[in-house]
């Protein structure tokens, strides 16, 4: 057996254990339960101002990634992105949402869209800082 270490994973390598991972998984779940969702805002010269890259989980909304463009904060477009994926979700028939954020992110904004702190990492990931867990059951 020949055991390699490495700081850069080449596509090949991390697609024969996501693949490895989910032929094992299959068994357990439906091969349908997971999925990619997406939501993007563009401006007018078709420039990406804000999206959220998520996963569906069985029925869970997974969120990977929100991010909205410094010039369009404080506009409303992050709740329009949270809430344009959670109706998209509960659509692929998502019960549950899950979200993590950084102390130094965007806890009070997920907290103000109804989600619920579950847990936090303290000293994550340097010391001083927090990683919150939170989520929503929908109506």
């Amino acid at each position: 057996m020949n055991i390699i270490i490495t700081h850069q994973i080449a596509d090949e390598d991390r697609n024969a254990v996501l693949a490895g991972l989910r032929q094992h998984n299959i068994q357990y779940l439906k091969e349908n339960s997971f999925g990619q969702l997406a939501v993007y805002a563009k401006n007018e010269i078709g420039m990406i101002t804000g999206g959220l890259l998520a996963s569906t989980k069985g029925n869970w909304l997974c969120i990977d990634y929100l991010w909205v463009s410094e010039n369009a904060r404080k506009s409303g477009l992050g709740r329009t992105l949270m809430t344009s994926a959670e109706q998209e979700s509960i659509k692929l028939g998502c019960k549950h949402a899950l979200v993590d954020t950084f102390s130094f992110q965007a806890l009070p904004f997920y907290e103000r869209l109804g989600y619920i702190q579950q847990m936090s990492l303290p000293d994550f990931p340097e010391l001083g800082m927090q990683r919150h867990y939170l989520t929503k059951r929908y109506e």
